[in-house]
């Protein structure tokens, strides 16, 4: 049940909203870029970006603005608070270090899946796997295997507003296909995503669930498609992933 609009402080809702437009391609915005993508007036979108750059989150040079290293402080709140990225990371390095690939834990933000924990393990695979990262969920083992937890109802409408682009020649982007892998997914108990969302990146997830039997995360693992065919990760992972699955939903 939301929250009555009397309880809710607008101001905090809109900065965080101006905070959050500003991404990899959009990196340095002006006034009037804020005020258009978030919808402010050009005068409350000045007093919102001052603030935010008299507090420290902003940085104002030559008539535009870019987030500082301070706004990391939110993201390090939840890392150094939540008891799943501390729960999952020791299990992380030993699943990454047996395995020689790199592993990480996922949870879904609306569309996007949000990586939580992550190990290398010597092995740079792919750049998104560090802790704070959002992927399209539609194009990832973790998203899909998060995906594959909605309910139905929840799912269809995802399904229905999702509009996926060929990130790479492997991308699936036809609705009904995406479909059929997720059902796979729940069906299965894993996912495996073959370079849809970078080439040469193969990944294979399985859900996280809580004492109540909830999925509130997925973990996966990630490995160069050089060196490892989907039936090789099927064969060499899965065993090592399921273990390390069975023993954290056990701490969560």
């Amino acid at each position: 049940m939301p929250p009555a609009p009397r309880d809710l402080i607008a101001g905090l809702e809109k900065g965080l909203q101006v905070i959050e437009i500003f991404d990899q391609q959009s990196g340095r915005l002006s006034i009037a870029d804020v005020a258009a993508r978030t919808g402010l007036t050009r005068a409350a979108a000045r007093r919102y970006l001052i603030t935010l750059t008299h507090l420290g989150y902003m940085r104002h040079e030559n008539k535009l603005f870019s987030l500082t290293p301070m706004v990391l402080r939110l993201a390090q709140s939840y890392l150094h608070s939540a008891r799943l990225p501390r729960l999952a990371q020791p299990l992380l390095y030993r699943l990454a270090y047996v395995l020689g690939e790199a592993a990480s834990v996922g949870v879904l933000d609306q569309d996007e899946l949000v990586c939580v924990a992550a190990v290398s393990a010597g092995q740079l695979v792919s750049a998104t796997l560090q802790p704070g990262t959002r992927v399209p969920a539609w194009c990832t083992a973790n998203g899909r295997m998060l995906l594959a937890s909605l309910a139905p109802r929840e799912l269809d409408a995802f399904l229905a507003r999702v509009r996926p682009e060929p990130i790479t020649e492997y991308s699936i982007v036809d609705t009904a296909l995406l479909a059929q892998e997720i059902a796979c997914a729940r069906s299965h108990g894993y996912a495996l995503v073959n370079q849809e969302l970078e080439l040469g990146l193969r990944t294979m997830s399985v859900p996280l669930k809580n004492f109540r039997g909830e999925v509130v995360a997925a973990m996966n693992i990630s490995v160069h498609a050089s060196r490892m065919s989907l039936e090789q990760m099927v064969e060499r992972c899965l065993p090592a992933l399921i273990k390390a699955q069975v023993e954290l939903n056990a701490l969560m």
